[in-house]
């Protein structure tokens, strides 16, 4: 009996050390991704979406919190402090929209289930970035101007890891890899 105690106490803890560097690989990915932008009108776009949705996808609610708030946080502590807690807020929110829309919403179809997460974690992303810009930069009008260019960096962010995930099948060679400990 205490064999299977054991070997059960073993697996968690074999587990929980894997889901914490799962969700530190996607934090150190987000804070890359934040690294790189592509100038547009009133600043940049950021290509941290794509790391975000993928955790948001594969992470449990807690873990993409971790991943895509405190990921996001930290790329903007270390590159551009300014909008650090908007980032925080938005993007955390995001990732666990994501997150309990692929696990709980439709549990039987996650593709269906990771779509509408996305879609919810996009507004939330845009319309968090948005206030938030208004409430640090005091100007609206800089938020209204990168409207655009946040619904792009969303949409990319979602297209490109449902087609990770899905079409590529990461989320199938995730799956395996978890249950292999």
């Amino acid at each position: 009996m205490s064999t299977i105690d054991t070997t059960a106490s073993t697996n968690r803890t074999t587990i929980s050390i894997y889901r914490m560097a799962a969700t530190a690989m996607f934090m150190a990915m987000n804070i890359v991704l934040s690294s790189f932008s592509i100038p547009v009108p009133g600043g940049h776009l950021y290509l941290c979406d794509i790391g975000i949705c993928t955790a948001g996808i594969l992470l449990d609610p807690f873990s993409a919190f971790i991943a895509g708030g405190m990921g996001s946080f930290l790329g903007d502590f270390f590159f551009y402090p300014a909008p650090m807690f908007v980032s925080l807020a938005a993007h955390g929110l995001q990732a666990v929209t994501i997150s309990l829309c692929t696990r709980h919403v439709f549990p039987k179809r996650k593709v269906f289930g990771s779509c509408l997460g996305v879609s919810a974690g996009a507004v939330i992303m845009v319309t968090g970035y948005t206030l938030g810009r208004a409430f640090i930069y005091s100007t609206p009008e800089y938020a209204v101007i990168k409207l655009p260019f946040e619904i792009l960096q969303a949409a990319i962010g979602a297209v490109t890891s449902l087609l990770l995930c899905f079409r590529f099948r990461l989320s199938d060679f995730y799956r395996k890899l978890s249950h292999l400990s």
